[in-house]
């Protein structure tokens, strides 16, 4: 499964996590890996307004590819739906007072699919809980995806959240039942079978599969194990997974490009900061598409310091764009366009349309301006919106 590609979000998808509050990690244990998932991106979705908006809207079919399964199953998302209504979170917590707060609420208050599009809402008290800054774990969608059990995705939600102390602290086995959703299973009352069938399973995928490390330790009185805790540690092989806030600039396709065209890694994450990946994209395409020019870089740098950067130079005049230039400004402002999770769904479908790696390597690093899709790139965006290239198709 493809990463979600945050050169090409914004908002709080832009973010690539979730701010996902302690108390919904800890009624989550009895969603399945599907509905588990289908929760975290209805919360990326809604983050940004989820106390200021009663209801939340997302495309159908752009929220079944970002889980990961087949648009046109509404089938299997109206069951998931289904069962995030039903599923009751509760949270037991210290107020901003210092008083103990305990509280019920189904996950989902309600959800309808119609006219392609998911409208869902929580309940105002569950709205404030997730998005309550101040207890919260991080949740990595791109590696939240990268999952196939359920257990293990809601291992990894209850330890990523104990990353920086190193050790969850001690959880009595009947709490870590619960947590991994089979509390009230005869079968895993027994310590072997929970440690056979749920633990060792579960963190051999943790460790394969996601940015940090975990070891149990359990806790004994007698012969009967009692306790369970998790060490835990980064996976340095995979840390690349991470946000990361302070290289983001080197992950976009703007700063490939400029990097392909002989731009310095400095120079070229200045521009970004200083005109913003739309101006120096639109700046870049330009002077791609411009013939018989000696030094592009130059000419970039001209054109950049003349809309008021540091060197002051004048702006360069704008002839009629070529050909290749339009339809590529007319492309990216179709994406920009777009909201967020359809510019994902779009990528993904574009994606699965490549015959080969080689092409699937140069859109991943490239995005839209890929120079080996540029002619099948320019048909897709036919498809989307006909009429897109009106004036400048032969």
């Amino acid at each position: 499964m493809d990463d979600i590609p945050r050169d090409q979000l914004t908002g709080a998808l832009r973010r690539g996590a979730v701010k996902k509050h302690v108390a919904a990690i800890h009624v989550s244990g009895k969603l399945t890996l599907l509905q588990r998932k289908l929760s975290n991106v209805l919360l990326l979705n809604a983050y940004d307004t989820l106390t200021s908006s009663a209801r939340h809207q997302i495309d159908a079919r752009t929220l079944c590819l970002m889980i990961g399964y087949n648009s046109n199953d509404m089938d299997t998302l109206k069951q998931s739906l289904r069962g995030l209504a039903e599923t009751v979170a509760e949270w037991d917590m210290l107020d901003e007072k210092g008083q103990q707060e305990w509280g019920v609420s189904s996950l989902l208050s309600y959800a309808k699919l119609k006219g392609g599009v998911c409208e869902y809402a929580y309940s105002p008290a569950l709205a404030e809980k997730l998005h309550d800054p101040k207890v919260f774990a991080l949740i990595n969608l791109n590696i939240q995806r990268r999952f196939t059990s359920g257990h293990a995705l809601a291992l990894y939600e209850n330890c990523y959240r104990f990353v920086r102390t190193g050790s969850t602290g001690w959880w009595p086995l009947d709490l870590f039942r619960r947590l991994m959703g089979v509390d009230g299973s005869a079968y895993y009352e027994t310590f072997k079978h929970l440690n056979a069938k749920i633990i060792k399973p579960a963190v051999a995928e943790v460790n394969r599969t996601s940015n940090i490390i975990v070891a149990p330790e359990t806790k004994k009185m007698g012969r009967a194990v009692t306790d369970i805790r998790f060490r835990i540690a980064e996976n340095p092989q995979l840390a690349i997974l991470d946000i990361d806030d302070g290289e983001g600039a080197r992950h976009g396709p703007v700063y490939a490009r400029l990097r392909a065209l002989g731009v310095s890694d400095r120079l070229a994450r200045q521009w970004l900061t200083a005109h913003g990946e739309e101006q120096v994209m639109a700046k870049l395409a330009y002077v791609e598409a411009k013939e018989g020019v000696r030094s592009r870089i130059g000419y970039l740098s001209a054109a950049l310091d003349g809309d008021g950067g540091a060197g002051g130079a004048p702006a360069l005049p704008a002839p009629a764009p070529s050909p290749r230039a339009e339809r590529l400004r007319r492309i990216l402002d179709a994406v920009k366009a777009r909201t967020p999770t359809q510019r994902d769904a779009d990528r993904r479908l574009f994606m699965s349309q490549l015959p080969d790696a080689r092409l699937r390597d140069d859109f991943e690093r490239h995005g839209w301006m890929s120079p080996l899709n540029a002619t099948r790139i320019a048909q897709f965006w036919r498809d989307m919106a006909p009429g897109l290239f009106e004036g400048i198709d032969g």
